[in-house]
């Protein structure tokens, strides 16, 4: 008996159905913090940056609406880029839902240690959804296993 494996097309749209709902998703959030949920988003700003968290909070909603869009649109040469750079968005962003945790600052319905504690946990699912909707997962690792065959003097 063969293991049930998804079929080449079947898969490749369940990455793409994954890819473009992170793009929806990253810019609703990211029109959000333009609009009517600034004040929700400035609870994640921790309390250290030595920023104006309405600056934060413009600057970061820019960046999610650019790479929701980006991975909505990107064509399929620039996906890895745009999933590794979204990646990277969502660690560069984890500092803030640690600080809304250690400070217990309500925001977004998380109004309990236990709820802001849970939510620590999704961010890492971000991270590999990005990499995986965008096939950066394996752009990355054929990178890095070329990166070493090639001699380091040339």
């Amino acid at each position: 008996m063969t293991p049930m494996t998804p079929s080449a097309p079947t898969f490749r749209w369940s990455r793409t159905l994954a890819r473009i709902a992170l793009g929806v998703a990253l810019a609703g959030a990211g029109t959000g913090h333009l609009t009517t949920l600034r004040e929700e988003f400035q609870a994640q700003v921790p309390s250290w940056m030595p920023l104006d968290p309405d600056l934060v909070v413009v600057a970061s909603g820019v960046v999610e609406i650019a790479l929701g869009a980006a991975l909505i649109l990107a064509p399929r040469s620039l996906r890895p880029i745009v999933g590794t750079a979204t990646a990277a968005f969502f660690i560069l962003i984890f500092p803030g839902n640690i600080a809304q945790y250690v400070e217990g600052t309500d925001g977004f319905g998380l109004d309990t240690d236990r709820a802001r504690l849970i939510r620590l946990f999704f961010q890492p699912l971000l991270v590999l959804w990005a990499l995986w909707s965008t096939g950066a997962w394996e752009w990355l690792r054929h990178t890095v296993s070329r990166s070493k065959e090639e001699p380091r003097w040339v």
